[in-house]
């Protein structure tokens, strides 16, 4: 697949114990993503946070959370986004989806993928 010029990214927040059916929402999102042919996704882990409900979430050794902060960026084409937040909107039932315009610069893999 090759992306350039116009695309959107979706960024998804979310809290790391959320579930889908049992599995990690996060990557939940991330496998649906594939099986829809989007273009690339990442999780990002992060170490501290807060969302609707005001309550502090961190990696602070003295007070370990066990619920971090989640952030999962899509980038695709703004009809496959838009697409894909049908799916979105049913699995995220609290956190934050947002999303913003963006102009693909490279978007490349390599010729033979490794195992």
């Amino acid at each position: 697949m090759k992306i350039t010029g116009k695309a959107r990214v979706l960024r998804i927040y979310i809290g790391e114990s959320d579930k889908w059916h049992g599995q990690p929402l996060y990557m939940a999102i991330l496998l649906k993503a594939r099986e829809m042919g989007l273009a690339g996704g990442t999780i990002l882990r992060g170490i501290a946070g807060y969302g609707a409900n005001s309550r502090i979430h961190t990696a602070n050794i003295l007070r370990l959370s066990e619920d971090l902060p989640i952030v999962i960026e899509i980038v695709d084409s703004q009809e496959k986004i838009e697409h894909f937040l049908l799916v979105v909107d049913e699995m995220v039932q609290e956190g934050l989806v947002v999303w913003w315009d963006a102009e693909v610069v490279k978007y490349a893999a390599n010729a033979s993928p490794s195992a």
